[in-house]
């Protein structure tokens, strides 16, 4: 059994967590931890987790986290990467949730985050956690950066096209839109439901931080200069993601030809499905699943594709990718405890 700890169990993320974790064969869950918490019965605070975990938050400084095999950092961005290099010593594996170990360029982490980087020794061996880009080096690695959830629909979407080179690599824009769990589990103005509910906004648009993140990783995939314009938008509903992704086409192209690259792109990947040309994937597809769906359009035949792409902001945006990546770190089937279907109505 892997036993793994959670550092940060009290989130959305954290519970997210541990409703996957409760039912995954292969897993002890060792320690939760919640310096506020302390002693709380995890059950206390979620109920749908009765009779599924029967272990008590603990303080930080009680929990035995050098004794786990994995520890989950569920936490702000800081925190991983001031209690990785203690565990990565005692031969604990590390999966950050936050930003700590997404980025390499330590100046952008700094810029965007505002607070110094100062685990970079350990950054420089971490590895990202998208197992359908990255899957080879997941396995082998000790840390895992878990990707943003804006940042996984964004790099799912354009990476065939990218890879392809058939489209132009700095005209890139991303539409995206969030439920609110997306802004965590805090008493915030702007997430309280009569704020949040019906309405409809923008945010960070001058700016957002998951912008260096997914350009970093897009670069990747191809030799142009990717230039990405990202806008996001908090929705009101409580989980679930939408982005819509344009891209200018530079090669005469069929649609059948664009459908067969994602086609052939992921038909090996069981949590990416790619629907029928012209479809209108449903954030409510993927709800509560590890699933991402994806579809193409094409207006007028035109010299523009779009993609639209749709998870869980909570699953695939963050926990089950999670999972996902730990599933690969340890030698197991990367599906092993993810094979839930989605919740409807």
């Amino acid at each position: 059994m892997i036993k793994v700890g959670i550092v940060g169990g009290t989130g959305y993320t954290g519970v997210e967590l541990l409703r996957i974790l409760a039912t995954h064969p292969h897993v002890q869950l060792t320690a939760i931890t919640s310096r506020k918490e302390d002693g709380l019965p995890v059950a206390e605070m979620y109920p749908s987790l009765r009779g599924r975990v029967d272990i008590a938050f603990s303080s930080p400084d009680k929990a035995q986290l050098t004794e786990c095999d994995v520890v989950f950092f569920a936490t702000p961005h800081g925190v991983a990467m001031a209690q990785a290099p203690e565990l990565l010593a005692a031969g604990v594996k590390v999966i950050d949730l936050a930003a700590d170990f997404r980025m390499k360029d330590v100046a952008q982490f700094e810029k965007w985050y505002g607070i110094p980087h100062t685990c970079t020794h350990v950054l420089e061996e971490a590895v990202y956690g998208l197992p359908e880009l990255n899957r080879a080096a997941i396995r082998d690695a000790r840390v895992v950066g878990n990707p943003g959830c804006y940042p996984t629909t964004m790099q799912l979407g354009f990476h065939p096209l990218l890879k392809a080179g058939v489209v132009d690599a700095g005209n890139l824009i991303a539409d995206c839109k969030s439920g609110v769990s997306g802004a965590g589990r805090k008493a915030e103005i702007g997430i309280l439901f009569s704020e949040s509910s019906d309405t409809f906004k923008a945010y960070a648009v001058s700016g957002h931080r998951h912008t260096p993140e997914t350009v970093e990783q897009l670069q990747k995939m191809t030799d142009q200069t990717v230039d990405l314009l990202f806008t996001p938008h908090l929705v009101p509903m409580i989980r679930g993601m939408h982005s819509t992704l344009y891209a200018r086409l530079t090669q005469d192209i069929s649609n059948e030809a664009l459908q067969a690259l994602f086609e052939d792109a992921y038909k090996d990947e069981t949590f990416v499905d790619v629907l029928p040309f012209g479809s209108h994937p449903e954030t409510r597809s993927t709800r509560a699943s590890n699933m991402l769906r994806l579809a193409l359009h094409r207006p007028g035949n035109g010299k523009t594709v779009v993609v639209l792409v749709v998870q869980d902001n909570l699953v695939k945006g963050a926990s089950g990718q999670a999972v996902q990546c730990m599933n690969l770190m340890f030698g197991l089937d990367e599906t092993t405890g993810l094979m839930h279907v989605p919740v409807l109505p």
